[in-house]
């Protein structure tokens, strides 16, 4: 019995709703604008729900999102008694069959304009009407890479009617609904501040009102950090590891044009994502580029270095300037000496000492008459020890001075030729000395110009990236919220 009085009733409820439609349809015409008095505006009511930012496209400087529109408005011809058809609180129609609004996104860029599914309408007895279709909303957005990888983007979605003007179609906004937002892996969403604008035409009198939501998201730096910021640090550090190399090695210039190439490799891959305008320099490419100038410098001061390590000696002495600025100056401020400089200074000393005091023996040499024998030789410690071995045999055998005078004339030709040979050897070590001297000059400076740069550049990598980088404006927050959340 109980089954029999549910089947009955909504039998009847059927009945009831198949009269509602044909006595609402009934001199229904959809192209009219359904208010009580044509010089009254219809109130519409808008608003969408944000479910998910699905891209960001940079290059093409488009937003896809996943939007549900929300549109409320009452039609006059729409009503009816709920006594008249009990069971009956709403009716749905196929928007093309009532008047609906011709609300769109002015800003789309769809190639049908017009993304959304067409749902529906929900109509109750009072005839207020609600109209919610979803839809995947492609909108032109300007984005602005300057601050990238650290950049908040703002985009507008600006939502009127195509037709009606603020007479007769009046719409207002209602803020927009977040509750069902899916989190995007590469941006936050901030905020959807919405506002009602008016325009006035030179065509007419009357105001053209929209309603602008701007979507504000902030990137997550995360994945830029690690696959683009951490590896340029690391490679502008491996250029400093350039002037700490050893010149000897010959590796120095090949490791400084290697980091040259890795930069040019991560730059190309910033330049794939980025649009191609000059409207401004992305962060990340200032940083990029900085970094090349930094490491292309580092390549020069290489060569610069290389080539004061491997001078020629006979090519010339170092000019008196370099030596002043180089070996004097920048080797005191860096803190550097040159290798064994501790050894030779008392080394010079006590060398001077044995000079001083061998002077001493010669000029007594001198002074006993050794020389009286051979006037034109001036060699006091070596003819000294051979005179004296003549005089030797001249007390040894005093009855035959023809004998001594030719042994003389024989000592004193020999004693020439080895005169001559260690003077020609002296000569030899003396410029080998020299040699050494002004190589390990050249050496020294380069190792001052070395450490010279290394602290140069150390210096102004640290300030350019610091300085770079920090200079976005939420650069503090991004850090916060990405690496330490």
């Amino acid at each position: 019995k109980l089954l029999h009085h549910c089947n009955s009733h909504s039998s009847l409820q059927g009945v009831y709703q198949r009269r509602l439609y044909k006595e609402l349809m009934k001199n229904y015409n959809p192209l009219e604008r359904p208010v009580s008095n044509d010089s009254h505006s219809l109130t519409v009511h808008f608003s969408f729900s944000l479910l998910q930012i699905m891209d960001v496209d940079e290059k093409n400087q488009v937003l896809t999102t996943n939007i549900w529109l929300q549109l409320y408005w009452t039609d006059f011809y729409l009503q009816w008694n709920t006594s008249d058809y009990p069971g009956v609180t709403n009716v749905r129609f196929p928007d093309s069959q009532i008047w609906r609004p011709d609300i769109l996104l002015y800003n789309s860029a769809d190639e049908r304009f017009d993304a959304s599914f067409h749902t529906n309408i929900l109509v109750n007895s009072t005839g207020y009407c609600q109209y919610l279709p979803p839809g995947i909303f492609k909108s032109t957005c300007y984005i602005d890479v300057r601050w990238f990888p650290f950049d908040v983007q703002r985009c507008d979605l600006k939502f009127g009617s195509w037709t009606y003007g603020g007479w007769s179609l009046d719409l207002q906004m209602i803020e927009a609904d977040i509750t069902g937002y899916i989190a995007n892996g590469e941006w936050d969403l901030v905020e959807v501040p919405g506002r009602r604008n008016e325009r006035f035409y030179d065509c007419c009198k009357e105001p053209y009102p929209d309603v602008t939501f701007t979507v504000v998201m902030r990137r997550r730096t995360l994945y830029y950090g690690l696959n683009l910021l951490i590896p340029c640090v690391l490679i502008s550090t491996l250029a400093l590891l350039v002037f700490l190399l050893p010149a000897d090695s010959g590796e120095k210039i090949s490791l400084g044009i290697t980091v040259l190439l890795s930069l040019t490799v991560f730059m190309l891959l910033v330049a794939e994502i980025m649009p191609a305008t000059s409207d401004s320099v992305p962060l990340i490419a200032q940083y990029f580029a900085t970094t090349m100038v930094i490491v292309g410098l580092s390549v020069i001061a290489t060569v610069l270095v290389l080539q004061y390590h491997h001078h020629d000696p006979d090519g010339g002495h170092m000019p008196q300037w370099t030596r002043v600025i180089l070996l004097n100056w920048c080797a005191w401020f860096l803190r550097m000496r040159r290798p064994g400089e501790a050894k030779v200074r008392p080394a010079c000393h006590n060398a001077a000492k044995r000079r001083r005091g061998s002077l001493s023996s010669l000029e007594l040499s001198v002074s006993q008459g050794s020389l009286r024998h051979n006037p034109q030789v001036n060699n006091g410690n070596l003819l000294y020890v051979g005179f004296r071995g003549v005089e030797g045999l001249h007390y040894g055998s005093p009855a035959d001075p023809e004998l001594l005078s030719a042994g003389s004339s024989a000592l004193e030709t020999e004693l020439n030729q080895i005169l001559e040979e260690v003077r020609y050897i002296a000569g030899r070590f003396r410029g080998q000395d020299e040699e050494e001297t002004v190589c390990s000059e050249w050496k020294f400076a380069a190792a001052v110009i070395d450490r010279l740069c290394l602290v140069a550049f150390s210096l102004f990598t640290i300030l350019c990236t610091i300085g770079i980088l920090m200079s976005a404006p939420n650069f503090v927050e991004a850090i916060s919220k990405d690496f330490f959340s």
